[in-house]
């Protein structure tokens, strides 16, 4: 999985301080609101709230964080409808980039969005000026610290029906068809694999390399965009 994941960085914040704790919380809720308005709040019928609540709950989110976030999404508590968008952009370097977002405000996020690249070396993109060079694909995210080998994890990915596999900063990535990713998960769970996280991602057709005057460059545009609570993962060519 190429680039930036708000999953390493969740994964990071992990048992610290309360304010940080909540902004976690924050990003983890969005996606459940999102689901639940799609698909209704029924985790047994809406796939997406499941894996949805399953990784909040994989990061110790407080059940009545989740119930809250589950019934804002169906309508039952008030607030403006969340929408999910996705800003192409080009890092320094000409790094091609992705940056997903989940807001409720969507002038307020585009302006935070812009002014993170303007001030960083970046530079905000037209409408497929860097999305022709992706694929969507299911993403399934198993940490390397789990009881089991990663020949047994390759071979149990295989049989269920994975496209590809890689690992990947202490996890092990497992790559699926956007449509096969249910059924993939799934079978992972049935063969007792505890799964961190399982949502749709985006891989390069084409990687690109910078110089390290331009990586240290890009570190920061990441950085600032990473503090913006509206951003949630962010891919690139690199």
């Amino acid at each position: 999985m190429s680039g930036h994941s708000h999953w390493a960085g969740i994964k990071q914040r992990k048992g610290v301080n309360d304010a940080k704790r909540a902004k976690v919380f924050t990003v983890l809720a969005k996606p459940i609101v999102i689901a639940a308005q799609a698909g209704g709040g029924n985790p047994d019928t809406n796939f997406q709230l499941r894996a949805a609540i399953d990784k909040a709950l994989a990061y110790n989110m407080p059940k009545a964080n989740i119930d809250r976030a589950v019934k804002r999404g169906s309508g039952e508590l008030k607030g403006d409808k969340m929408e999910e968008v996705i800003y192409e952009a080009m890092g320094p370097g000409n790094v091609m980039m992705l940056i997903k977002a989940t807001t409720d405000k969507k002038n307020r996020t585009l302006g935070e969005v812009k002014t993170a690249l303007t001030k960083n070396n970046g530079k905000f993109g037209e409408a497929g000026s860097a999305m022709w060079n992706f694929d969507q694909v299911g993403a399934i995210i198993i940490e390397t610290d789990e009881d089991i080998s990663l020949e047994e994890l390759e071979m149990a990915a295989i049989e269920a029906g994975a496209k590809d596999m890689k690992t990947e900063e202490g996890a092990f990535v497992i790559f699926t068809e956007p449509t096969d990713l249910q059924k993939v998960q799934d079978k992972l769970k049935e063969n007792g694999l505890k799964i961190s996280e399982a949502n749709l991602s985006y891989l390069p057709k084409t990687t690109a390399e910078i110089d390290a005057a331009n990586r240290e460059s890009y570190e920061k545009l990441l950085e600032v965009l990473d503090e913006l609570d509206d951003v949630d993962e962010i891919f690139d060519n690199l």
